[in-house]
């Protein structure tokens, strides 16, 4: 039998047991030391960023963007349904309602046409999430947002070095939130990062991160001690984690390149499957610039996704569907939310299929997972 060919596999550059050694021989394992303050300068210079602030997770990042965003309770968010559920959970969880809007049918992402309908007097903020790291129409999200005074959080989380008018992701709203966990491009195991693009919330978001108090003031020694002065949590990431990062975050182009060829390999050897409308490949929009997060296809039913996923999974290929549609969720339902209130969400989630993607995965393999396709939906 052939060996298994795993969804995902981290990818390693042979530099993080270096910078991890490099810490511990300092025994600086705190955050904020030399590799998250490194980080987050990386991230700043590369994507002109105003201030990056290294966290634990992205949902860290969303739940301290959720606070910058004033939402409280009986507030509403706009937001997509094809997402994860911490998307929603860091407004929900300060009393705000989600208002779920249909994706577009052909990047999946956030409907812009539909925004405007959606708002009301309690609506606060509209969060686009970038999916497969392909850019949301973020003009037309803006101009609504500027229109309505709302506040415009991107969730980034697949969207690190992709580029929407040549603009990175996460630096286009007033905030927006990375992700750096292992199923990412470039990863630190649990790890994120809060992109501040308004200079007006820098102050508050690092009291934010540190439980609520001044003491990055503090220890830049613009205040003689800290205290509590605003609602936080701890944000903070381990140096640990941010050592490991680091190391990846400096092979940044080595490894977009890598995911490059082997987007490329599935997109042109599934070409013929596409012109012949038996599956359909991922769409990027003119001016938008992918990060290759991740490979996905659409079959044309649900029984077709599931029985090529059966087949797969029998024959040792680990692939795997996406997102359970937040508003048909048992916390959805929580909002009233029912079955046909977003069509083009369920259809489309129901019909996809990702593929086996990461850095170290050979062509032999690829060929063997774009023959077993061809193979069933020809069959």
């Amino acid at each position: 039998m052939s060996q298994e060919i795993p969804f995902n596999r981290p990818f390693i550059t042979g530099k993080e047991l270096e910078y991890i050694a490099q810490i511990i021989a300092d025994r600086k394992l705190s955050a904020d030391g030399a590799f998250t303050t490194a980080c987050a300068r990386l991230l700043q210079d590369r994507f002109d960023i105003k201030r990056v602030l290294m966290t634990p997770s992205c949902t860290g990042a969303l739940e301290m963007a959720a606070i910058l965003s004033g939402v409280g309770p009986d507030d509403e968010v706009i937001l997509p349904s094809f997402t994860f559920a911490s998307t929603a959970n860091a407004f929900v969880r300060l009393g705000a309602r989600p208002v779920f809007v249909d994706i577009r049918p052909d990047t999946l992402n956030l409907d812009e046409n539909l925004i405007e309908k959606a708002v009301t007097s309690r609506t606060r903020a509209i969060v686009p999430v970038h999916y497969a790291g392909v850019a949301c129409e973020m003009d037309g999200i803006l101009e609504i947002g500027r229109k309505h005074g709302l506040s415009v959080v991107e969730d980034a989380a697949q969207g690190v070095n992709a580029f929407y008018n040549r603009r990175a992701l996460g630096t286009i709203g007033d905030l927006g939130a990375y992700s750096f966990h292992d199923t990412k491009n470039f990863i630190g195991g649990e790890c994120g990062a809060l992109c501040i693009n308004n200079p007006e919330a820098i102050e508050r978001a690092e009291i934010i991160r540190e439980k609520g108090t001044n003491r990055s003031k503090f220890l830049r020694g613009e205040v003689d001690k800290y205290t509590w002065v605003d609602v936080g949590s701890s944000y903070l990431p381990s140096e640990i984690v941010c050592a490991f990062l680091y190391a990846q975050l400096e092979m940044m182009d080595a490894i977009t390149s890598r995911r490059r060829e082997i987007y490329e390999f599935y997109h042109s050897s599934l070409r013929q499957l596409e012109d012949e409308q038996l599956l359909r490949l991922p769409v990027t929009p003119e001016g938008c610039s992918g990060n290759y997060h991740l490979f996905h296809i659409l079959l044309p039913d649900p029984d077709t996704r599931n029985g090529l996923l059966a087949l797969l999974k029998g024959h040792g290929i680990r692939a795997t569907f996406h997102y359970v549609p937040l508003h048909s969720s048992p916390m959805g339902r929580k909002f009233g939310y029912v079955e046909s209130d977003l069509p083009v969400t369920e259809n489309l989630s129901a019909r996809l299929l990702r593929l086996p993607f990461f850095n170290d995965i050979t062509e032999s393999d690829q060929r063997r997972v774009v023959d077993r396709i061809t193979a069933f939906l020809k069959k």
